[in-house]
This record gives structure tokens, C-alpha cells and sequence, in this order.
């Protein structure tokens, strides 16, 4: 053995290296977020994961289809880039996010937080149940008394752990002086467990831990209901801004630096490529493109963008690389100020009073004052007998918990979400059906609302075949939306494309080539020669020749029956587009609507629902982008399509899942029915107080003959809401 220290062992030493490197390999990781709209299924989720996983350092990537998401964990080296171009390689369309912005943890901690407690419930009220029985069938003496301490054991644990959402509740709201709705549970809760423990302490005949396991079960359910109901609906503003793109490419002394766009500053000039993002707003310092602007205004078509031109962060730039000289970034940027509008008119429209809201105001004191009034009646008709006064005094706070009440609207709620998904709608909003029953005026957005956001050519059969056959080779050279339109509807018609040669794409004007030993172009009108149509057109140049392609968007299915429904349930309808004049009043003219108007801002949408809403209007606004998601969330109610972006449909409070816009119509019915439903289930539980609680007062009724009556009248409740089904 030699001289010098004790040698280690290369397993033990192997494995803290192995530590570090794993270590050093996830703090040099990344995870990055997609939004991924277009998926809709496990085919989507299958394609998907598998393309990123695809990409070179990609150690993970896991679809959110709820939330149309999709979260990857990588190297350093991948870019969102990359991710989006694997995406586009199976058909998606993607967007990157920023993961900092969004928070939905807590929310579905909570749901499961609330779903583990109310099966302990269940659990133990069960077991409860049949120690119960066999007091009821008629043990006495020591076989009574275990059987109580052993529903004891299980009982009071039980309340006391899936009591606590009640509890937490009931003391912030008596912190702050206030009487919630959850004082009265927590009381009746405390109540019927403290009098069954001391009953069994003395070798009481009666102990009701069944009544409080049984309350505890049946409130927990009615909450659980209430959460999902606003489970989904998620803050609009938050994902508005996780859709801000998180990094710049910035020119530092010549060289491309990529930067957090909270490093970004004014006067710096930032690289866009074809198909990104625009981060920053801005005027174009140099190059040449097109840029879609249907994100931020609903223009159905990209417009050019040149040296001198503003853009705005959000807008896509389309075909040519684009040097812009920064005038506002992060905070200050457009993108960013329309979620701040969003905001606030999202933090407006909570101020609405549900109708259980407006019940609780009165019914919590009321329950407390009588709940106290049967003690201090029966202590002094008793000479002072604090067993029989506490006993009347649990059965009253039990006979009256507010368990039908808290039932009456999410059992309703969850009834009407069940039949309208059904016909295509997901309600995302606890209190959607409500305000959807009060409206009274419909604002439509135009370009993927009323219409399917596909322009398609309407006078092909108009064209020479020579002609179509240069258009469609010219169009096959380009990604623009109408130049993809336009080879769509030629190879519809068996039209094969001419051979070209020196193809190019001129950014912001069209695509040219040589045919025949003459220049060929398919773009704007001024660059082909003609003379701009008051119309949605392409143009095609062949010499001295030139034929304009009209375009024209499709309707939505049912979107004309829809209209004519509305207005013959008196209901107001207009129609408000950031799209051009001509577009929208074509499409107006079409629909019979009256009242339209086009060329609108989102600030301007917004404002525009505001004022009906503020004249007192019911509004129900119908869009689907992110220019209509500050106008979403200042409606009284909302509805979006599937197929609109990300933010919009998080504003909305209903989403139409199918692409026939009929359903709307079932919706208001279906609304006013749940309406009805609910002021029947206030009826019912009102009428169970009017009988019950004069018996409970008189000392007729046990605290466990007032939790089976409490039961019943939940259970009568749930019926009179599966009605709706």
C-alpha cells in the first residue's frame, strides 16, 4: 500500500460527477411555449410531440389540448424558431409564448385540492352511515357508546380536514367583519360536531357525526361544481401577454444580438425575419414586405410595409426581411397596452352580482339570527337547559345551511354546459347563462366570425385558361393568403400551371417571372397595370394585358339564418370589422344588417361596446381576434370560435366549437330557460325554509332529522336542474 491517501472509489466518485453534469445540463435547458390554435385531438397531440422531439436537443415536449399549448424542454441552441418551423413541417400553425406570463397552477391545485377532500368525505360519510344504523336498529348501553366513539374517530378528522375550504373562508370574512356565506356552514359544521363529541362523552342516546360528515359531503359537492364552472375561464389580459414575443433580434455595432425585449430600447433598430413576430413597434428603416395585420386590426388582407412605415408588435411580417428603428418595446408596446385595455375592462365586467351573489346578501345574517334567537328562546324556557337549547340551535343552522342555495346554480349551470356542449358550445364562465339571458343587442365581428377567414376567387370562369395558367405558376411561387386562394381554386378547375422562368417574389408587390420572353406579374394593381377595384382582388399581368381575380369570404354556415332568428326575437344586431369599407358593407347588404361599421380599431371596438353597454344595452359580442378581445371582455357576455386565436377565446365566455353559427340561437334559449331553472331552485329552497324551519325552531327536529331534510332538499334541487337535460 502506498504512502499517499486513502484512493476512491471510481463508482463513488462517478456518481456526484454525474450530479454536476446533470445539474449543469438542466440549468443550461430551456423551456420554451407554444400556442398551437389549429390542435383539436390525439392525432394532433400525437403529430406534434413528435415533431419537436424531432428537432435536434429537444429533451422533451409535452400538448396541453385544453389550452392548445405546447411546452418543450430544451438545449440552449433551440431556438422557438425552430420549434414553430417543425410545427408548420406537420401542418400547425404555432406562436411562441412567453411561460413566465402564465399562471394556471393554482387554480387546478385548488381543483384537485377540493376533489381529494370531497372523496374523504364521501369515504366517511359511507362508513358513518353504517355504524349509524346499527344505533338506529336499536344498540344500547356500551355498543352504542363504541359505535359513537368509532364514528367520532372517523367523523371529526373528516370535518376537520374537508371542512377547511369552509373554514379558511368563514374566518376571512369574520376577520374583516363581514357575515360570508360559509359563516353559517362553518357554524353548523362545528356545531353538530361538537354536540355529537359531547354526547358520546356522556353516554348520550343521540349523536349526529352522520349529520356533519353528510353536510360536509353535500356543500363540498356544491363547491366543487362551482369551480369547475370557472375552472377554464382564465385571465384574457394574462395570455394577451404571453404572446408578446419575449426576445429581439438587435443590431449592436453592426452585429445581431438576441435580447429579452425588457433590454430592448428606443432608437434601437431590430432585425424581423420573414414569418416572425413583430417584438417591438416601430418604423421600417429598411427593406421591403408585407405584413398581416388581421391579428391586431381584422384587415383580411396583409398590407405593404417600406422604409417610413409604422408597424406595431404582434403583426407578422410576411415576405421580406424588415430593419425596424424601435419607437416603443415591452410595456410600452401596442400589444402590450391593448392587454392593459383588456384588463381593465376584464376587472369591469366582475362587478356583476350572480343571482346566488344577491340571494347570500340577505340569507347568511338571517341565519345566524335565528339560529341565535332559538338559543336564547329555549335557554330561558328551559330555566337555563344548555343540552336542549344547543341542540335547537344546531338544527336550526343546519336546517337552514345554505347547502340547496349554493346547489341551486352550479347544478343548473353544469346541467345547461352538459346539453349546449352537446350543440357545440363549451361554457367557460360560472355566470355566462345568467347574463346571456339578459341580452338584448348583438355585436358581430366580420372576417372569421361571420365569415370562414378563406377568401375565395369568384371569377375564374371569367379568366382565359392561358391566363389562370400563368396565375396559378406565379401563385405557387408565394405564401400570400390570396395567392394560395388562387392555386386552390385553379387546380379546382384543372388548370395546370405554364413553366416560368426567373421567378421572384418582389416583398409588398407580387411575384413575377418570364413567359414566352415577356415579363409576367401577379400582385397589387398598381404594379400590374391596372386600376385598383373596389373589391378584394389580385391581378395578373401578361404583356399589355391584365385580369383582375376578385375574392370574396365565405360565410360561416347558419350565419344568415342566425341573423334572421335574432331579429325575430327582437334583438338588435350590428356588425363592427376593422375591415374595409367595401368588404364590410357587401357583407352587411348580404345579411340584412342595418347597422355596420368598418375600419375599426380594437381601442375603437372596445369603446363602441362600452357606450352600448353604458346606454344600457345587454351586449353580446361575437369575435374571434385579438383585435376583438378587448371588445370580448367589455361585453356583457361573449362568445368566440374555436378557431380564433388563443387570447380571444380566453376572453370570451362561450366557445363555438363547430364552424355553424346556429347554435347561438340554442344558446339564449337554453340561457333563459337555466335562468328560469335557477329562480325555481331559490323557489324550492325558499319553500323548504318556509316548512322546515318553524319545525326546527319548535325543538321538533334533531340536528340529524335537519341534515337528512338540509340532503332532500339539496337533492330536490340537483333534479329540478337535470330538468334542463
Amino acid at each position: 500500500m502506498g504512502s499517499g491517501g486513502i484512493s476512491a472509489c471510481p463508482a463513488c466518485s462517478a456518481a456526484p460527477l454525474a450530479e454536476q453534469q446533470a445539474k449543469a445540463a438542466e440549468a443550461h435547458s430551456a423551456r420554451l411555449m407554444l400556442s398551437v390554435p389549429q390542435a383539436h385531438c390525439a392525432v394532433c397531440i400525437s403529430a406534434l410531440e413528435q415533431a419537436m422531439m424531432a428537432v435536434p436537443g429537444v429533451a422533451s415536449a409535452r400538448v396541453n389540448l385544453t389550452m392548445k399549448r405546447v411546452s418543450v424542454e430544451a438545449g440552449p441552441d433551440v431556438t422557438a424558431q425552430d420549434l414553430i418551423t417543425a410545427a408548420a413541417g406537420v401542418g400547425y400553425d404555432a406562436h411562441e409564448m412567453d411561460p413566465g406570463l402564465l399562471n394556471t397552477t393554482e387554480t387546478e391545485r385548488q381543483g384537485r385540492d377540493l376533489l381529494m377532500r370531497l372523496g374523504v368525505a364521501f369515504f366517511s360519510m359511507m362508513n358513518v352511515m353504517l355504524l349509524s344504523v346499527a344505533v338506529w336498529a336499536g344498540a344500547e348501553g356500551v355498543t352504542r357508546d363504541l359505535f359513537h366513539w368509532i364514528s367520532a374517530a372517523i367523523a371529526l378528522p373528516t370535518v376537520a380536514f374537508s371542512g377547511q375550504p369552509f373554514f379558511r373562508s368563514a374566518y376571512r370574512a369574520l376577520r374583516v367583519g363581514r357575515l360570508g356565506m360559509d359563516v353559517p356552514i362553518s357554524l353548523a359544521l362545528i356545531l353538530a360536531s361538537s354536540i355529537s363529541l359531547f354526547e358520546t362523552i356522556h353516554s348520550g342516546e343521540h349523536a349526529y357525526f352522520d349529520a356533519a360528515v353528510m353536510l360536509t359531503f353535500f356543500l363540498l359537492a356544491g363547491r366543487y361544481l362551482d369551480h369547475r364552472t370557472r375552472a377554464i375561464a382564465r385571465s384574457a389580459a394574462q395570455s394577451l401577454a404571453a404572446l408578446e414575443v419575449p426576445r429581439a433580434i438587435v443590431l449592436r455595432d453592426g452585429v445581431e444580438v438576441t435580447l429579452p425585449i425588457a433590454e430592448v430600447a428606443l432608437g434601437d433598430l431590430v432585425r424581423v425575419r420573414p414569418g416572425g413576430r413583430m417584438p417591438v413597434d416601430g418604423i421600417v428603416e429598411d427593406g421591403q414586405s408585407e405584413v398581416d395585420r388581421s391579428v391586431l386590426t381584422g384587415e383580411s388582407l396583409p398590407v405593404f410595409a417600406g422604409p417610413g412605415t409604422t408597424v406595431s408588435a404582434g403583426e407578422v411580417n410576411l415576405t421580406g426581411p424588415l430593419l425596424v428603428r424601435v419607437l416603443a418595446a415591452g410595456r410600452e408596446s401596442s400589444l402590450h397596452r391593448m392587454a392593459d385595455l383588456v384588463a381593465v375592462a376584464e376587472s369591469a365586467r366582475t362587478t356583476y352580482t350572480s343571482l346566488a351573489e344577491r340571494a347570500a346578501a340577505w340569507y347568511s345574517p338571517l341565519v345566524h339570527l335565528l339560529s341565535f334567537s332559538a338559543f336564547g328562546f329555549w335557554m330561558w324556557q328551559t330555566g337555563g337547559d344548555l343540552r336542549f337549547a344547543l341542540n335547537i340551535s344546531a338544527a336550526v343552522l343546519i336546517i337552514t345551511c345554505p347547502c340547496a342555495l349554493g346547489l341551486a346554480v352550479p347544478a343548473v349551470v353544469t346541467s345547461a354546459s352538459g346539453r349546449l356542449f352537446r350543440k357545440g358550445l363549451l361554457i367557460k364562465s360560472g355566470t355566462a347563462l345568467e347574463r346571456l339571458a339578459e341580452v338584448d343587442l348583438v355585436v358581430f365581428d366580420k372576417t372569421g366570425t361571420l365569415t370562414m377567414g378563406t377568401p375565395k376567387p369568384t371569377n375564374l370562369e371569367e379568366i382565359p385558361r392561358n391566363a389562370l395558367s400563368v396565375a396559378k405558376a406565379l401563385a405557387e411561387a408565394s405564401s400570400h393568403p390570396l395567392a394560395v386562394s388562387l392555386v386552390a381554386g385553379a387546380s379546382a378547375m384543372g388548370i395546370r400551371a405554364t413553366a416560368l422562368t426567373a421567378l421572384a417574389e418582389r416583398p409588398g408587390y407580387g411575384v413575377e417571372g418570364m413567359w414566352n420572353g415577356q415579363t409576367v406579374r401577379l400582385g397589387r394593381a398598381a404594379w400590374c397595370g391596372a386600376a385598383s377595384e373596389d373589391v378584394t382582388a389580385t391581378y395578373v399581368q401578361i404583356g399589355g394585358a391584365t385580369h383582375a381575380i376578385r375574392f370574396a369570404d365565405r360565410l360561416r354556415p347558419g350565419a344568415g339564418q342566425l341573423i334572421g332568428q335574432l331579429k325575430s326575437q327582437g334583438m338588435r344586431v350590428q356588425l363592427l370589422s376593422g375591415d374595409a369599407e367595401g368588404a364590410v358593407r357587401d357583407l352587411a347588404e348580404r345579411l340584412g344588417i342595418a347597422e355596420w361599421t368598418a375600419n375599426a380599431l380594437p381601442a375603437e371596438k372596445a369603446a363602441a361596446v362600452t357606450a352600448l353597454r353604458d346606454a344600457g344595452h345587454r351586449v353580446l359580442m361575437v369575435g374571434d381576434g385579438l383585435n376583438d378581445t378587448a371588445a370580448l371582455v367589455a361585453a356583457h357576455v361573449s362568445i368566440s370560435p374555436a378557431t380564433a386565436l388563443d387570447a380571444a377565446r380566453v376572453a370570451s365566455d362561450i366557445v363555438l366549437l363547430g364552424s355553424d353559427l346556429l347554435p347561438l340561437s340554442d344558446a339564449l334559449r337554453i340561457s333563459r330557460q337555466s335562468t328560469q331553472r335557477i329562480r325555481e331552485n331559490f323557489a324550492i329552497s325558499a319553500l323548504y325554509n318556509v316548512v322546515a324551519v318553524p319545525i326546527a325552531l319548535m325543538g321538533f327536529a334533531t340536528p340529524l332529522a335537519a341534515a337528512i331534510a338540509m340532503s332532500l332538499s339539496s337533492i330536490t334541487v340537483s333534479l329540478n336542474a337535470l330538468r334542463l337535460r
